[in-house]
């Protein structure tokens, strides 16, 4: 009998890919978690694959007496109930680093895009301003001998780390696990407390799991430790930066810009202030799921589902929940 997993159907999913990547002696269902149906499907269940949705709940699990393994195809987990997942023994794993490629991409790409005012100069060339009204302003910047500050410094703050050297940024980090002294050598990087990375930063760059400890990590009192000059870049989780306050601070020059990937609320609504602000650039929570890491994200995930349908520990539990 085929060991039964069911995917979390999403826009964001090539599913082709995952049925053509299912191992054999698996069967795969697509469901959406909205479906009547959901819960029904669960009932002979083995394995969960797909996004985190807030309905795996207490409820859920009780309704699924045969499943195994919650397996994400996100790196983010805020959304999951963790105590529901707990208290049913039921481990949940993160894709592995599969996106971590594609976010830092996308981080740096930001960092280009604020530097070199990107939007800005789109919007005047679509126009027929070519250079704008006034070339005093094209003032941009460089990424070549600046700062770069690194706000967790897991898989993808590493992979940030080595794409900005490539640009031959200088690179610190601060994050609450911190490296031996021998691997910043092999990264080239330095630790720094995080007020020192916020002072003497020219962009920074959030790469922390939303958490009780991160929620507004980055507000008012860091924004002034900030340069003038310098940048945010925010690819994590939006409710990592206290978005009213960032609006302030990007309005009346606290900083010079940020670009920003996720917001307080998803999708934001219309009246937003950040969509107003010259000095952002903005993008749709799509760091992550680029087409190449649809390989990466369901081999991953399949490879844990082989891995407990053997009896063995799961990859990639996540940290509120090993042991």
């Amino acid at each position: 009998m085929a060991h039964k997993i069911v995917l979390i159907d999403s826009p964001l999913n090539e599913n082709d890919i995952a049925r053509e990547l299912v191992p054999a002696g698996f069967e795969l269902t697509l469901v959406r978690p909205d479906a009547p149906d959901f819960m029904s499907m669960m009932q002979d269940a083995e394995y969960l694959v797909g996004f985190s949705d807030p309905r795996v709940n207490d409820a859920f699990y009780k309704n699924a007496p045969h499943l195994k393994l919650v397996q994400l195809t996100s790196a983010g987990y805020d959304r999951c109930d963790i105590e529901a997942a707990r208290r049913a023994g039921i481990p949940i794993c993160n894709n592995g680093g599969a996106n971590s490629t594609a976010v830092a991409e996308h981080a740096l790409m930001l960092m280009l895009a604020v530097s070199r005012r990107l939007v800005w100069q789109h919007a005047n060339v679509a126009a027929g301003r070519w250079r704008g009204n006034d070339s005093s302003q094209a003032r941009m910047y460089e990424l070549r001998d600046r700062t770069l500050g690194i706000i967790g410094f897991g898989t993808i703050g590493k992979k940030v780390a080595r794409m900005a050297q490539a640009f031959d940024m200088r690179v610190q980090y601060y994050d609450v696990e911190r490296l031996s002294e021998e691997r910043e050598d092999a990264l080239d990087v330095r630790f720094r407390l995080m007020n020192e990375i916020l002072r003497t930063s020219d962009l920074v760059s959030l790469h922390v799991p939303l958490l009780p400890a991160t929620r507004h990590l980055i507000g008012t009192a860091e924004l002034k430790l900030m340069k003038p000059s310098a940048y945010l870049i925010n690819t994590c989780r939006g409710p990592v930066v206290n978005e009213p306050e960032l609006i302030e601070a990007l309005g009346n020059g606290t900083i010079a810009g940020a670009g920003l990937d996720v917001f307080d609320q998803e999708p934001p609504p219309a009246d937003n202030p950040l969509f107003s602000l010259p000095n952002v650039v903005l993008t749709a929570h799509l760091a992550g799921p680029t087409y190449d890491n649809q390989y990466h994200r369901f081999r991953n995930a399949f490879d844990n589902c082989q891995r407990v349908s053997r009896g063995e520990t799961p990859l990639w539990i996540i940290p509120e929940l090993r042991g």
